[in-house]
C-alpha cells in the first residue's frame, strides 16, 4: 500500500473509533456521578470491610483470586478464628495465656473476602506479599518484641507510654484510629469514611476515631518539613477521573500496620470512582526505613447507606486512667 492509501486507512479508522468508540466511551464518562464543576462524585459513606489479608498466605502463594468454594472456606475459617465467643480460637488461646479481650462476636463487623477475589490486598509486588524490610527495621522490631515480651497489645511498655508507646499505643490514648492510618485499611469494626468534596478540597473524615484529613486541591505546595503531623501533610490532584492524594510529613509513625511506618513515609492515595456502589482506593506505601522498595494495595469500598456516628474517643477517658492503674500494681507486686 502507497502512502496516501495507508494515511486514508488511518483515516477512516480514527473516524470509526470517534463514529464508535467515541459515543461508547463518552456514554460511559456520561453515567459517571460528578459535581457542579464536572469532577467524579465522590461524596458519601463508604465502608472498606474486608477479611482479605493484607498479605497473601503461604499456602495460597500460586493463586492470585479465590474461588468461590475457596473464598467462602477462607472467610468461614477467618471469621472462627477471629472469634472472641469461641474456646478455639486464637484470642481464646491467648485469654487462657493471661490476656485481656475485650468485647465479644456482637461488636464486631469483619465482612467477607474482597469482591475482586483476590487472595491479598497487596497487588504489588505481584506475588502479593510484602518487599523485604530493610535491616534496620528487622533490628528494630526483634528490638520491640525483646522489650514488650510478655506484655499484652494495650500494656504501656515498661518504662515507657510516653515516647514509646507501644504497637497499640496510639489507639489506646484515642491519638489515631486503628484502621485510620493514614491509609486506611481494613480491621474489626468502624470500616467506614465519609468523603466531602467541593472544587477545590477534599475532606476525609475516617470513622475511627474523630480525624479529617484536609486534602486541598489547588495545586499548593506541601507545608514545609519542618511542620509535622500525625496525619501528616496531604495534597490532591485529579489524574483523568481519579483523585490522587499524596501525604508526605508525618510526626512519626500513623496506627498503619501498628505503628510500623517512619516519619519519611509518602503516601499515595488513588480513589476511583468503579459505578454507583463501587470506590476504589488503591494506596502505595513507600517507606525507605521500613522497606527495601514501594508496594500497592487495593480495596473496593462500598456505600454506604448510613450516616458516620461519632466515635468519642479521647485521651481523657477512662481507659488511659485504668490501663496506667494496672500497669502501676503490676508493677508493684
Amino acid at each position: 500500500m502507497n502512502v496516501r492509501g495507508t494515511v486514508w486507512t488511518l483515516m477512516v479508522c480514527a473516524f470509526w473509533a470517534l463514529g464508535v468508540a467515541g459515543p461508547h466511551a463518552q456514554a460511559r464518562r456520561a453515567e459517571m456521578p460528578r459535581t457542579a464543576s464536572g469532577a467524579p462524585d465522590l461524596q458519601g459513606v463508604w465502608d472498606f470491610r474486608s477479611l482479605t489479608p493484607m498479605e497473601r498466605p503461604g499456602d495460597l502463594s500460586e493463586n492470585e483470586v479465590f474461588t468461590e468454594e475457596q473464598a467462602a472456606a477462607f472467610s468461614a475459617d477467618e471469621i472462627g478464628r477471629r472469634s472472641r465467643d469461641s474456646s478455639t480460637s486464637d484470642r481464646a488461646a491467648r485469654v487462657a495465656q493471661g490476656d485481656i479481650i475485650p468485647y465479644n462476636d456482637f461488636w464486631f463487623d469483619e465482612g467477607t473476602v474482597v469482591t475482586t477475589q483476590r487472595t491479598s490486598l497487596i497487588v504489588d509486588p505481584p506475588d502479593g506479599r510484602f518487599p523485604s524490610l530493610t535491616p534496620a527495621a528487622t533490628a528494630a522490631a526483634a528490638a520491640l518484641a525483646s522489650a514488650r515480651n510478655g506484655v499484652s497489645s494495650h500494656e504501656p511498655t515498661p518504662g515507657g507510654f510516653v515516647e514509646d508507646l507501644g504497637p497499640g499505643g496510639l489507639q489506646v490514648r484515642c491519638i489515631l484510629g486503628f484502621n485510620s492510618g493514614p491509609p486506611m485499611t481494613p480491621i474489626a469494626y468502624n470500616n467506614n469514611v465519609q468523603l466531602f468534596q467541593t472544587e477545590d478540597t477534599v475532606v476525609l473524615l475516617a470513622e475511627m476515631n474523630h480525624n479529617a484529613r484536609v486534602v486541598p486541591l489547588t495545586g499548593s505546595d506541601h507545608a514545609p518539613s519542618s511542620v509535622r503531623q500525625w496525619t501528616g501533610d496531604s495534597r490532591g490532584q485529579w489524574e483523568g477521573d481519579t483523585l490522587v492524594v499524596e501525604t508526605t510529613n508525618f510526626l512519626r509513625e500513623t496506627n498503619f500496620m501498628q505503628g510500623v511506618t517512619s516519619p519519611d513515609l509518602t503516601l499515595v492515595e488513588r480513589f476511583t470512582r468503579v459505578d454507583a456502589d463501587t470506590l476504589r482506593y488503591d494506596v502505595t506505601i513507600d517507606d525507605p526505613n521500613v522497606w527495601t522498595a514501594p508496594w500497592t494495595f487495593s480495596v473496593p469500598m462500598t456505600r454506604n447507606s448510613q450516616p458516620v456516628y461519632e466515635y468519642a474517643c479521647h485521651e481523657g477517658n477512662y481507659g488511659l486512667y485504668n490501663i496506667l492503674a494496672g500497669a502501676t500494681m503490676d508493677a508493684a507486686k
